[in-house]
């Protein structure tokens, strides 16, 4: 420190400034001689005072404030890297999560499908046989009901015809046979 002062005086009393004044230099009617006293005594109070001193420190507390929040401001730094990628790799889990979604309700409407297809095919075959069956049923009621009519038709010519033919004795003596083979039958 003493050799700064040192310095600062040799640097003062070197200073072209510091000739110009007229008379002897070491006088208080000299200006230049008055302001080195005052400088010199300025510096004095400023070391007795031990404003260096204080400075430097002000600059040291500074100093470690200012690595104290560059640390701080490191360490957020890397939370938000950290958060960030915690939010990037969710992002990408959701992503893929999605993507399982659309895949399983692909699968499920394409098995929906295809269950319909079955279902509708099932429905289809159950109707046609249905239909054949009602189409069979109706051939056999109208089958049935064409031998009636022909049955009916035949037995009304028949008794026209063994009406037209036959005589009071013939008429008496089949119905004393139907009497005989309905009470055979009955016995």
């Amino acid at each position: 420190m003493d050799m700064r002062i040192l310095l600062a005086i040799a640097l003062t009393l070197a200073a072209a400034p510091a000739f110009a004044a007229s008379g002897p230099f070491i006088s208080l009617h000299n200006t230049n001689f008055v302001v080195l006293i005052a400088f010199t005594v300025f510096i004095g109070v400023l070391l007795y005072f031990r404003v260096p001193a204080m400075i430097g420190g002000m600059l040291d507390k500074r100093a470690e404030t200012i690595r104290a929040e560059l640390a701080e401001a490191r360490a957020l730094r890397e939370e938000a890297q950290a958060l960030l990628a915690s939010y990037e790799r969710k992002q990408k889990e959701v992503a893929a999560q999605a993507d399982r979604i659309v895949a399983n309700a692909k699968d499920e409407a394409t098995k929906a499908a295809a269950q319909a297809k079955e279902d509708i095919k099932t429905s289809v075959a159950r109707r046609i046989a249905t239909a054949k069956e009602q189409i069979t049923s109706a051939q056999d009621a109208a089958m049935r009901e064409v031998r009636d009519r022909a049955v009916t038709v035949a037995i009304a010519a028949a008794q026209d015809v063994i009406a037209a033919q036959m005589t009071a004795a013939q008429g008496n003596k089949l119905i004393d046979d139907a009497i005989k083979a309905v009470e055979a039958k009955l016995h």
